[in-house]
């Protein structure tokens, strides 16, 4: 009987250090390989930014079969002639937002609170997507930029599977255009005309007749490197008309401004750069949130006693910051504002 006993024994200690055994080996196996698949690619492979502003290229890269997740970097970036391009691959101070910026601050201190300065290359990719940025510190003083060809690199991806690249990628940008709509030539950077027009325009002038966007020319001006905006309205003798004939006009929300000052020649606010800060929808915006949107109204008794209703819609982007000077210049009538 105990010979038996010391057998099942034996027995069960001698299987019991076979599955620990088992085991261990099992914990010692490798990972399950990562691959890298031949139908991850780039989508576009021509990169035209403007420069002077934030230029995110999302969604530009097919991930395919590859398995993730997977590591981009940029690598061999030169000049179009082969050349080193040190100003695209040192770092530089750029503007980086930390929180969300929703249109709801109520100053600028709050705005800038959000945003901090960091250290990147002025175009960089993003490591896990493969998604592209220029940032707008970039500018035409040390960036070449068309009419030049501009630059050419690649793109290294990998994983814990091995590397893959990505050659002869092009990065051509355009010149700066500080504000949109813009008169001036993307390559060339000179005016094609002194003025652009508003989105839409809904104005009865003093001769009887509707204007329409062709008879209002928008300027801008930069007077300064401050944080202020204004509007003006001028007539068709560049004689100033005074905004409160655009009297229903929603004065204190019109811009995220702050500060607002009115008088007989202008409203003016303090305001963030750049206008809007970010594509994001607020009441400040177009519904897209790409562009500022500010609307001047008036109202006025038609014939028969009838209530009409005027409006000046713009859209725009100002890029650069500084003290802007933004005025409407009604150049065929001066629009009627007194009752019938």
């Amino acid at each position: 009987m105990m010979k038996n006993n010391k057998y099942t024994l034996k027995l069960f200690l001698l299987l019991l250090s076979g599955v620990i055994s088992l085991s261990s080996c099992r914990k010692n196996l490798p990972d399950e390989r990562q691959s890298i698949a031949k139908d991850s690619k780039y989508t576009q492979l021509v990169y035209q930014p403007v420069l002077g502003r934030n230029t995110l290229y999302a969604n530009v890269f097919q991930y395919g079969n590859s398995s993730r997740p997977l590591n981009f970097k940029i690598v061999n970036m030169r000049t179009f002639t082969n050349e080193a391009a040190p100003e695209l691959t040192n770092n530089y101070p750029v503007l980086v937002w930390k929180k969300i910026y929703d249109g709801t601050e109520k100053s600028l201190a709050e705005i800038e609170a959000k945003r901090v300065l960091e250290n990147h290359p002025l175009f960089e990719i993003r490591p896990h997507s493969g998604e592209f940025m220029m940032w707008a510190a970039a500018n035409s003083n040390m960036i070449k930029a068309q009419p030049d060809s501009g630059y050419v690199f690649d793109v290294e991806m990998s994983n814990s599977g091995g590397r893959t690249y990505f050659q002869n990628l092009r990065l051509r940008p355009l010149r700066e255009r500080s504000y949109e709509p813009s008169n001036l030539d993307p390559v060339t950077g000179q005016g094609t005309s002194v003025s652009v027009n508003p989105s839409a325009v809904s104005i009865v002038g003093e001769r009887g007749q509707p204007m329409s966007t062709r008879d209002v020319q928008v300027l801008f001006k930069r007077t300064g490197n401050g944080n202020s905006l204004a509007f003006k309205f001028i007539d068709t003798l560049s004689n100033p008309i005074n905004p409160d004939k655009f009297a229903t006009t929603d004065w204190p929300n019109l811009v995220h401004g702050f500060n607002m000052v009115k008088d007989a020649n202008q409203v003016k606010y303090q305001v963030a750069y750049p206008i809007p800060c970010t594509p994001y929808p607020s009441k400040y915006t177009s519904p897209s949130g790409d562009q500022a949107r500010v609307v001047f109204r008036f109202e006025r008794l038609g014939f028969g006693g009838v209530l009409q209703k005027h409006s000046l819609i713009f859209n725009f982007n100002i890029f650069q910051k500084g003290d802007w000077e933004i005025t409407f210049w009604f150049t065929r009538d001066k629009p009627k504002f007194e009752n019938d």
